[in-house]
């Protein structure tokens, strides 16, 4: 745990009282302060109570005597209207802060010779395997790394701070919609494509909410960029000399320091990163460590052994000639575009809780379509953009495997069974990581077998 100082014997209210909410609690009292909790859930109330935390209605307290409000990022900051907390925490004029900027001033408080260096990731798609990749090169280079914040740990329950110590945190525009001082070692944006727009009121909200990863950047810092879409050029173009990361994976450097011998690095070796979207969370990745000044070979080494993130364009398994491959994560059209464009032909599970326009931008990918096999509450709509493409409603995850094992082993040839939802899962599963696992469970009840397994 990362004990945050600065507010001690002060009392700090604390709404929602998920996996963030909590560990911010624990470290806020870790650093002296009076955290005084509230959740609408009573089961959620009940535990902080177990912990001996205060627990109160913040609907009756006095606001004048809190001096922030650590809000958890599930929560309406400011659309499609602002929780009753924020308003009461303006009209106090108690600032609103998330666990990531309690983590940035955890770190700030420390002395210059013992503050760890910070890699921070965010974008629409391809941040969790970024974060996990860069985690990885890293730590394959003899760096003492954590890896958390929006993926596994939450960043204020990463272990404390060491000297040398590099921290490499996933960030959510919600997380970042809450700070006022985050300033990372190495800030990187994927991409920007539409989404949780209802959240931040529209496109320009979201990109406005992204872009706070540069806000506060000191010098020395690092600036990494994808330009694929018109928001990320328009951000770049913007910004002190970034490092801009194109749709093949070269990067054009800031510096000799960051460069590449002859453009991209070549992945042909490195089973886990196939896809041109690939390319570019390895670029991301290659050009973090060289501003940490690991060396290009070890930093190419790392890329090539990388085993990969669950559910993001994972090999469950085979059966014969038909593979099976989850990517669970791709909540969105613009994921599933990655994976899609991946395979000349795959049999397609899609389906869950459509994210706005559907999947209508992916019609240039309908013709690698074999079949597509539909679950969930987005199954007409998606039934209706598909058109002629050859399609069936499946229902369930269960059903949509077995339909599209049996259709691709019918054709005699190398085929893909891909898990690529294009949705949220939130109509069938409570997230991506058990919408994968079940696919992964009716793969394997098939008998299906890791690749490579006798």
């Amino acid at each position: 745990m990362i004990p945050v100082p600065g507010f001690e014997g002060r009392r700090v209210a604390v709404f929602g009282l998920g996996r963030s909410g909590l560990t911010a609690a624990r470290a806020l009292k870790a650093g002296g302060a009076e955290p005084v909790l509230w959740d609408d859930g009573i089961s959620s109330r009940m535990q902080a109570e177990a912990e001996g935390f205060t627990v109160e209605d913040l609907t009756a307290a006095d606001w004048s005597g809190f001096v922030a409000l650590v809000l958890a990022p599930g929560v309406p900051l400011t659309h499609p209207v602002p929780h009753w907390t924020v308003e009461k925490a303006k009209e106090a004029g108690v600032e609103i802060v998330g666990d990531l900027e309690l983590f940035a001033r955890a770190l700030d408080a420390l002395p210059a010779d013992e503050r760890p260096r910070v890699v921070a990731i965010t974008g629409t798609n391809g941040k969790s395997t970024t974060t996990a990749l860069t985690a990885w090169v890293l730590k394959q280079a003899g760096l003492t790394v954590h890896m958390g914040g929006n993926i596994g740990i939450g960043v204020l329950a990463l272990p404390k701070p060491t000297p040398g110590a590099v921290y490499v945190i996933e960030c959510s525009s919600y997380q970042l919609d809450l700070t006022t001082r985050f300033a990372p070692d190495v800030a990187i944006l994927t991409n920007i494509s539409p989404d949780h727009l209802d959240r931040h009121g529209g496109m320009e909200g979201y990109v406005a909410a992204k872009a706070r990863i540069f806000a506060h950047a000191r010098e020395g810092s690092a600036a990494l960029i994808g330009v694929d879409d018109r928001w990320g050029r328009t951000l770049a173009a913007g910004l002190d000399a970034p490092v801009t990361v194109g749709p093949d994976g070269a990067y054009l450097p800031r510096s000799k320091g960051l460069d590449t011998p002859d453009g991209p690095v070549d992945l042909s070796g490195a089973a886990s990163l196939a896809g041109r979207h690939n390319a570019q969370n390895a670029a991301f990745a290659h050009a973090a460590a060289r501003a940490l000044e690991v060396a290009h070979e070890a930093a190419v080494e790392g890329l090539l052994s990388f085993p990969g993130l669950a559910h993001r364009m994972e090999p469950i398994g085979q059966i014969d000639q038909v593979r099976f491959v989850n990517d669970s994560k791709a909540t969105n059209a613009d994921a599933a575009r990655q994976a899609l464009a991946a395979y000349e032909r795959v049999f397609w599970i899609a389906g869950g809780r459509a994210k706005a326009g559907g999947i209508d931008d992916l019609a240039e990918l309908f013709p690698r379509v074999v079949e597509a096999f539909l679950i969930g509450e987005a199954a007409g709509p998606f039934a209706a953009a598909l058109g002629e493409v050859p399609h069936r409603i499946s229902g369930d995850m269960a059903s949509a495997v077995q339909q599209a094992f049996e259709a691709a082993s019918r054709t005699g040839r190398d085929e893909v069974v891909l898990l690529s939802p294009a949705a949220a899962s939130f109509d069938q599963f409570p997230d991506f990581e058990a919408r994968g696992e079940a696919f992964r469970a009716a793969a394997l009840a098939l008998g299906a077998k890791p690749e490579g397994a006798a």
